[in-house]
């Protein structure tokens, strides 16, 4: 009997320890985890939604397309940043292109080139991250530059003073983060939203 005692006490052992860790690590530390989260970070616990009049509209984390059904850019919103991904939150990825690539090569003059007619600059003028996708394909911001340069074909879509969207786009700049991490960027989600509400 003693024999056997001994035998199975290290798997009676494990199945405690088994017990124990599931109710600590699967129960218990994760509805720690939800509940401080929700208590002190509830709009980031819960994916940074955005919402206009209560409904939920994109997330501020995640990029999407101001475009009409054939993928032509709306000129009444600011664009967001090119997606390899097609702003598919399941699906993020990047292009994977080599600089030489001719299709990425390719892509880049055709985009210079939509920009160029739409907002009426040159083509040596237009920022990178207007012509580039992120290796996420799920930015949702763009530079202050970018932002800028959308101004002046917005505001005559919209029928709006150009100052007044110039304004819009200062106030939604964001510096960089803990004052020297990366660079200012524009969240254009939250932008659009903002330029829905500008009364001409």
């Amino acid at each position: 009997m003693a024999t056997n005692r001994g035998f199975a006490r290290p798997y009676w052992v494990a199945i405690r320890y088994m017990i124990v860790a599931t109710v600590v690590l699967g129960i218990a530390y994760p509805v720690a985890i939800l509940g401080i989260g929700q208590l002190a970070l509830p709009a980031q616990a819960n994916g940074s939604i955005v919402t206009v009049d209560g409904a939920p509209v994109g997330s501020s984390l995640i990029g999407q397309s101001f475009t009409d059904a054939d993928g032509a850019a709306l000129p009444e919103w600011f664009q967001s940043r090119p997606s390899a991904a097609g702003y598919d939150g399941a699906a993020s990825v990047g292009s994977n292109y080599g600089s030489e690539n001719p299709d990425f090569i390719a892509e880049i003059e055709a985009r210079k080139a939509a920009i160029a007619e739409s907002d009426g600059v040159a083509e040596g003028d237009i920022p990178v991250d207007a012509l580039t996708t992120s290796g996420s394909g799920l930015d949702p911001h763009i530079s202050p530059e970018y932002a800028y340069e959308q101004v002046s074909r917005i505001a005559d879509a919209r029928g709006l003073d150009e100052a007044s969207v110039r304004q819009l786009v200062d106030a939604f700049v964001q510096g960089r983060d803990l004052g020297y991490l990366g660079e200012p960027t524009v969240n254009v989600l939250q932008l659009n939203v903002a330029l829905s509400q500008l009364v001409r």
